[in-house]
């Protein structure tokens, strides 16, 4: 008998930024709104499940979208009272995700800002193809 594998892969096309920062995530956002001029909305939270009989675990997430060049961001963080999202990856409390092209000037812009914000710790671009969590953060 011949058997057939599907294969899926995860579209894991975007750039992935991890943020150390001892804030909630609402005051984190009106900083990140102030000194890079974004507008962060809070959206519904990113649901997440671990397994198929329990319950999905839920990070707030926050979005804003750039009309011009078409990109999303994404501010989620990494931890709940459950858990993380990203478990390899505990000691980061949120993530940005940009999802679309974005030049390595924007980016380093955006990266130095971050850093410049007294309450970042830091704020580093993570490949999210090392992360063996990495299906966690598909939005």
């Amino acid at each position: 008998m011949n058997k057939t594998y599907l294969k899926l892969s995860l579209d894991l096309d975007f750039v992935l930024i991890a943020i150390t920062a001892s804030l909630k995530d609402y005051m984190l956002c009106h900083k990140i709104n102030n000194s890079l001029e974004f507008d962060f909305e809070k959206v519904d939270d990113h649901e997440v499940y671990y397994n198929i009989d329990e319950a999905p675990l839920a990070f707030s997430r926050f979005w804003f979208f750039v009309e011009q060049g078409e990109i999303a961001y994404y501010l989620v963080s990494n931890r709940n009272s459950e858990g993380f999202l990203i478990p390899e990856m505990n000691k980061v409390d949120f993530f940005m995700i940009i999802q679309q092209f974005i030049d390595k000037e924007d980016l380093d812009f955006i990266l130095i800002r971050l850093n410049k914000l007294p309450d970042i710790q830091v704020a580093a671009q993570i490949n999210p193809l090392k992360l063996k969590s990495k299906e966690n953060l598909v939005m």
